[in-house]
């Protein structure tokens, strides 16, 4: 059979290309299956192009979790909804950082304590997970820092391997950390990410955005790191401008498009500080942090007037380095 040009209809042949690497595969019309097969290679090829076309996101969020709440735990799942509603990002993974001893925070308890609770309230997520890397280090370690040892950490492909966590059989024992050999040393940022590495982006609350204007608490340099290179998914919460605050902020302002800014509509006021009050007074803090948690807590009498009293007198970690840092350098130039 020819065509009215004259050309037999057997010598047409379609091609169907790789988007990825530009390879040709001839898909004959020729035959019965010709025509569906090739409609069912660019669907594939349309449906490669669109997964490959977003970004793994890391969600990382730091902090004292003193005790972690079930708001805590919310942040992730809003977190990731926004992300992955946008269209350009997948969130495959949430880590929960707890802050070391060294931050000397008024009221914290031993970050053994911190981790195991968090391992408990994440003990039933599929995605959300706790890592013990910052809670280990003898000193202070700055939030830059850890965005970048986790990002370092995703480069390598070590993140496939699960560390060791506190025993939650025994929860009142301390574990020996120093087993868990990591490198803990001071490293440059990285200039550029490997393509296909997961980003990791941090996760707070609108207070955390905030705490960039008090003096002495956040380094600029650190600040510019952690906007520039990492990223901001902010929860804000009912009483806070977070937008005003990054236009009158030069730097958030600079990177404003690297700050996601996320609204909850289902207000929630659950905070840590609230929680360790009502310990104090004797009441009750069922469905404000998960069962597993409230159950350690009462287990191991953790929170009262005399734990509130904790590093009571002592200067944050951020200030007094930070201070001395700035003296240092006033008196060198």
């Amino acid at each position: 059979m020819k065509a009215r040009c004259g050309v037999p209809f057997a010598s047409f042949r379609a091609e169907v290309v790789c988007w990825r690497t530009g390879a040709v595969w001839p898909a004959g019309l020729d035959d019965s299956n010709g025509v569906r097969g090739l409609h069912l290679d660019r669907q594939l090829q349309l449906v490669a192009m669109d997964t490959s076309e977003k970004t793994d996101v890391v969600l990382l969020a730091c902090g004292s979790f003193n005790p972690i709440t079930n708001m805590h735990l919310r942040l992730f799942e809003l977190g990731k909804d926004y992300m992955n509603a946008t269209g350009k990002y997948r969130v495959i993974k949430g880590i929960i950082s707890p802050v070391g001893d060294a931050y000397r925070k008024k009221g914290l308890i031993p970050a053994h304590h911190r981790v195991i609770m968090a391992e408990l309230a994440t003990k039933n997520s599929h995605w959300v997970e706790v890592d013990t890397w910052e809670s280990l280090q003898k000193e202070w370690v700055e939030t830059v820092k850890v965005l970048r040892h986790h990002q370092e950490k995703l480069a390598t492909g070590s993140c496939d391997h699960p560390q060791s966590s506190p025993s939650l059989d025994r929860p009142g024992r301390k574990r020996k950390w120093a087993e868990q050999k990591q490198d803990s040393s001071p490293k440059k940022p990285q200039e550029s990410k490997p393509t296909g590495v997961p980003r990791v982006k941090l996760l707070c609350g609108a207070d955390l955005l905030e705490s960039f204007s008090v003096p002495n608490l956040w380094k600029i340099e650190d600040i510019t790191q952690i906007v520039a290179n990492y990223g901001l998914i902010c929860i804000t919460r009912a009483g806070s401008d977070a937008q005003k605050f990054i236009y009158e902020s030069d730097v958030l302002w600079r990177y404003q498009s690297n700050i996601h800014l996320v609204d909850e509509w289902i207000t929630n006021d659950i905070s840590s500080t609230k929680i360790r009050r009502a310990l104090r007074r004797g009441q009750s803090i069922r469905y404000l942090v998960p069962d597993l948690v409230q159950e350690y807590i009462e287990k191991h009498d953790l929170y009262s007037s005399e734990s509130e009293d904790r590093n009571a007198g002592v200067i944050l970690a951020p200030l007094q380095r930070n201070i001395a840092e700035a003296k240092h350098n006033s008196s060198t130039a």
